[in-house]
């Protein structure tokens, strides 16, 4: 479902040009002003370039060892970061028509993104740069190691770009006689289609996101699985269905406050979302399956909950850890010492954590 374009009324609109320079810019949003963008398209992503350089620079040196406290100002510091960024305004008008030099064609990205438009609107450019870039994905396609095609990610939609869990999900032994799995947030259907893949005859995946539910249904298609999954758009687990004999997730691994619909795939408030699907998934599993949940270790890494938090909430809801399996991250970010985690990212291991019903849990099933 697209997401609606903010109202911009700003107090002082100043115009921009080519003729601008990035210092002066950057001094204007600094005070509280939005600037309007009427030069060159492609000048313009140069300047929000040059205003995103200026505003890293300004940020203060990370620690050598990073806390909650510290994680909780980088979060700050990137919020004040887009907020600025977002000064930076396009004239749009109906049907996203753009009347700028070497402007790009907007009306699919934009529409997928945020819906229809009918009258001239105020849009951060920045806003249109990531509809752009979606749109780009969606149509090129992300390619996914474990997976024998690229898959479409809808604006909207996380981007499965962290792939070394994905091939934990490909090659970890499977609970015997796997009739029925779920993959619970099942986002742009990787999981799901990987469990299909490997022959498992029925799955249902499930999500409360719209976005992802039309996107897994078209990367299932892609895959040619359709007919072995179940899309089911819900909280958690699906209704109606029998007991599962593998349950997968994989949740949000960082216990804050997300600042826009998509990171939800990322934060969670107070761990709420983990500490709801644990409390409710020994209802939906066999007596002898398991879940299977994959999470990185950074929140402990960074000090936002406890080393053996995950074995002691699954003790608390009746499931024990049965086996660990790690992998370490390949991404850019885990070799960028001017990223502000970066401490805490090159130390990170991705985990799927197999349990199963605690034993006193079994014998009541």
């Amino acid at each position: 479902m697209p997401s609606p374009l903010p109202t911009i009324k700003p107090k002082y609109l100043h115009p921009v040009s080519d003729d601008s320079t990035a210092n002066k810019a950057y001094q204007s949003i600094t005070q509280g002003n939005h600037l309007l963008w009427t030069g060159d398209y492609h000048n313009g992503v140069q300047l929000l370039s040059a205003l995103k350089r200026r505003i890293d620079r300004k940020r203060k040196q990370p620690p050598a060892s990073i806390d909650a406290e510290a994680f909780h100002r980088y979060r700050m510091f990137q919020s004040q970061k887009a907020s600025l960024l977002n000064r930076l305004l396009v004239a749009v008008g109906p049907d996203y028509a753009l009347e700028l030099k070497r402007a790009p064609e907007l009306k699919n990205a934009c529409e997928i993104a945020f819906g229809p438009l009918a009258k001239e609107t105020l849009v951060p450019l920045r806003m249109i740069q990531g509809a752009l870039s979606a749109y780009a994905w969606q149509n090129k396609g992300v390619d996914i190691p474990a997976l024998p095609e690229p898959i479409s990610v809808r604006y909207g939609v996380f981007s499965p770009i962290r792939g070394e869990y994905l091939n934990l999900i490909k090659t970890t032994e499977l609970p015997p006689d796997t009739r029925l799995a779920f993959d619970i947030g099942t986002g742009s259907g990787v999981i799901a289609a990987i469990l299909a893949l490997r022959g498992i005859p029925k799955i249902i995946a499930t999500d409360t996101n719209e976005d992802a539910i039309l996107c897994a249904t078209e990367n299932f298609m892609r895959l040619g699985v359709q007919t072995a999954i179940r899309l089911e758009q819900t909280d958690l687990f699906p209704s109606q269905h029998p007991l599962a004999d593998l349950i997968v997730c994989n949740p949000p691994w960082i216990p804050a406050r997300p600042t826009s619909p998509i990171e939800t795939a990322v934060y969670d408030p107070d761990n709420a979302m983990l500490e709801k699907f644990f409390s409710q998934a020994v209802q939906h599993l066999n007596p002898n399956g398991q879940v299977w949940l994959v999470m990185s270790n950074l929140a402990e890494l960074v000090k936002l909950r406890p080393q053996d938090f995950i074995p002691q909430l699954a003790e608390k809801h009746g499931l024990r850890v049965i086996d660990r399996l790690d992998t370490r991250p390949g991404h850019a970010k885990t070799k960028n010492t001017h990223d502000p985690l970066h401490e805490a990212r090159a130390r990170e291991v991705t985990s799927l954590w197999k349990l199963t019903p605690s034993q006193r849990v079994a014998a009541k099933l």
